[in-house]
Formats: structure tokens, sequence, C-alpha cells
């Protein structure tokens, strides 16, 4: 299909519909009332519609105005006033788990926020409680059960989003790339679909490589106008939520934990959080002067480096804990901005995410370092898959050590 006809063909079809061969750019005056037919057929069926939609108005004047906000791509007003927020506490807590009642909590603000998970439900967490099932013949209901069919789910997502709804589909992360195709379409359409998605890591343990993703975090953000948020706690995945449902021009991709993490205090996570893309999480006791080294993280690992900050601060190293939700935000923004969290005078910097190191070093630069996966999984639980690949608090200390050491040498 990637040659054109060739002007015999031309004539040879032209010659079977009974058409002049030697006429140029004709149009049949057949053709040409055919088609002038359909702009009178759809001014007729416009007015019909209309008709029926005052008449639907006048008897139901709530959600006739429902209907004109959502065509309008509105969202309810004030349905974001009020985030959840989260308290710190030692209980350590799966973002799958916050993700699932902060979806609560938007699905009470939002009535048409509407999805469902490729038959992983009850692990993605993905259910509207309450909401009910849409079913053959019964499409009240906010929950809806895809099936194995993920690029499918990904396509009926984008097609809910374009007729006006929240759409949101969810299965574990790494069969993303069973749906890369709709989900590259919903960033080329500028579509604001939400892909929610779990298990985001080597962290989900003993079902092994096949199920561990290691690429797909930096596959994902190479795509364009694909936001890609991976929440590093509660507060975090609360304002993740928010950003998706409020996009309008492109998709956002969310990435939820298997294991816990702790909750951070929610004032040392700032309203704009997401927006922003990164953030000073926690600076080092040499605040306001700049640290002697930074440690930039998302999501299950940023405890890790807080952690290892304060095996550093020990050894009277100075060392910044900087979360990065979303990459391509902080990337984004303001470089005034990215230098109060990210300055060029602090050369000695460490990157830790369980997944691919791709993208890391515009972050670390020559001397950082990346620690991150260069190889697949294995079969083990979280903890000890965590230790064997170096995502421990004292791997990531003794990294940072050796990048002061180094950056102190140059």
């Amino acid at each position: 299909h990637g040659s054109p006809l060739g002007e015999e063909e031309v004539r040879l079809t032209k010659e079977a519909y009974g058409w002049d061969p030697d006429k140029q750019f004709y149009v049949p005056e057949q053709a040409l009332k055919h088609f002038r037919g359909c702009v009178e057929r759809g001014a007729e069926l416009q007015a019909e519609w209309q008709t029926r939609f005052d008449d639907y108005a006048e008897a139901h004047p709530e959600l006739a105005s429902d209907l004109r906000r959502l065509i309008r791509g509105e969202l309810p007003p004030g349905w974001d006033a009020e985030v959840p927020r989260f308290h710190a506490s030692g209980t350590m807590t799966a973002t799958r788990k916050s993700s699932h009642a902060v979806l609560q909590w938007a699905a009470s603000h939002v009535p048409e926020l509407v999805g469902g998970s490729a038959d992983l439900a009850p692990s993605t967490l993905t259910v509207i409680e309450g909401g009910g099932d849409v079913e053959r013949g019964e499409y009240a209901g906010r929950n809806l059960h895809f099936g194995v069919r993920e690029h499918a789910m990904g396509a009926i997502v984008n097609g809910l989003t374009l007729h006006y709804l929240r759409g949101f589909g969810s299965t574990f992360f790494n069969f993303s790339d069973y749906m890369r195709g709709s989900m590259r379409l919903a960033a080329l359409m500028g579509l604001p679909s939400i892909f929610a998605f779990t298990h985001d890591s080597i962290g989900l343990g003993e079902d092994g490589p096949t199920h561990q993703p290691i690429e797909q975090l930096a596959g994902l953000r190479a795509v364009p106008r694909m936001r890609v948020i991976r929440p590093a706690g509660a507060n975090e995945t609360a304002l993740a939520w928010r950003y998706a449902i409020a996009s309008s021009d492109h998709p956002s991709t969310l990435v939820f934990s298997r294991q816990g993490v702790p909750t951070w205090n929610p004032a040392a996570v700032p309203d704009d959080a997401i927006e922003l893309g990164a953030y000073v999480l926690r600076d080092s006791f040499r605040e306001p002067d700049p640290p002697d080294v930074i440690l930039i993280s998302t999501g299950t690992e940023v405890h890790i480096c807080a952690r290892a900050a304060d095996l550093l601060e020990a050894d009277g190293i100075a060392a910044r804990v900087v979360s990065m939700p979303c990459m391509d935000n902080f990337a984004a923004s303001d470089s005034a901005y990215r230098e109060t969290v990210l300055p060029r005078s602090v050369r000695a910097r460490v990157s830790v995410e369980a997944a691919s190191t791709l993208g890391w070093h515009r972050w670390v630069g020559e001397v950082g370092e990346t620690i991150g996966m260069h190889t697949f999984g294995a079969s083990a639980p979280a903890g000890a898959l965590y230790s064997h690949f170096g995502f421990t608090p004292e791997q990531v200390a003794m990294t940072a050590r050796d990048v002061v050491a180094r950056v102190k040498e140059a």
C-alpha cells in the first residue's frame, strides 16, 4: 500500500465505474448530490438531537447541566478542594493500597470517573466501591472488567475519554507492553487517558522476571506528551491521581508498588509536587548551604535514600534527598526552580531507581552514579531481591561516599 495506483489503474477504475477516463479531478453529479445530501441529513439529525436534549433538560435540569459540563470538558467545581492527606506513620503501606483509598475519594467527587482492570482488579485495587459493574444490558455501573485484553483496554479507555468521561485502565506494570500501541495513540491525540499500573519493580517478588518490569519506565518516559508518575508514598499518590484527573491535553501513567513504603510528613510534600516533577523531600544538616551529595530517587527507593542519608550524615557527609515523581515535568519546569533542587555547584549526585538507568545520566552528570537494574530480575522475596541487586541504604551510602571522594579529587 506504499505506492500510488498509477495512471493506467486510475483509468481502469474510472472505466469500471462508467466514468469518462480522460476527465481529471472529476466528481460525477451523482456523487456530489449524495454528499450534499449527507450535509442535509446531518443538519436534520442535529436538530432532532437538540430537540430531544431540550426536552431532557426540562425534565432533568441537573443531569442536563452535568452533561453540558462534560461536553465542555470541565470537572465538577471544587472537586479537588480537599485532596486526601495522610499523616506520617511507621506503618509501611504499598502505594497501590494508597491509590485504592484515593480512587474512592476521587470517584465520590468526579462522577464521570470510570474504569477497571485487565482481569487483575483484586491485585491492582482499582475497583470503585459501590460503583456497580458494567455488564451486558447494564451500563449504569462504573467498573469495567476488561478481561485479559490489555490493548483493547487501552483503546476502550481512550474511547471513554474521547466521549467526555474520565477513563482509566489498570494492570501489572510489566503488561503495559501489551497496550503500548493504544497508550502511544493517547499521547499522539493528546487525550487525558489514565493508565494506572501496579507491581512496579522487582519488588513484586516471587512471580519473577516475567512479571518484573525493568525497561518500562524508561520506555514510557520516552513517549512524547506521556507523563509517567511514580509516587514515593501515600501523599504523592493522592497528588498523582489529582494531577491525572485534572489533565486535559496529555495522558498520565501512574505507577504504584506492591510492597510497602513509609508515609512521609504531608508538610514535606508540596501541593504541586507532581506539577514540579521533583522537590527536596529532606535537606541536609548543612541547610541552607549546599549539601555534599544529592540522592535522587522515585517511588519505593526514596525511603532507601532517606535511610542512606542517615548513614552519610553520621559520617559527617551532608546529604540531600530529592524525590522525582515525574521526570518529564521536572525537565519542563523553570530552570531557576531546577537549580534550587539540583544546584550545578553540587556535582556529587546518585540516582536510585529499581529499573533501567536510561535517562538518569542527565540528572547525575558526568561524575555522578546511577544505581538501577542492568539485568532482568529473579524469583525471590522483595527484600532478598533488593539486597541482591544493591538497593539498600548501605549500598547507596557507599556509592555516595565514592562519588563525594571522586568530586573532591577532580
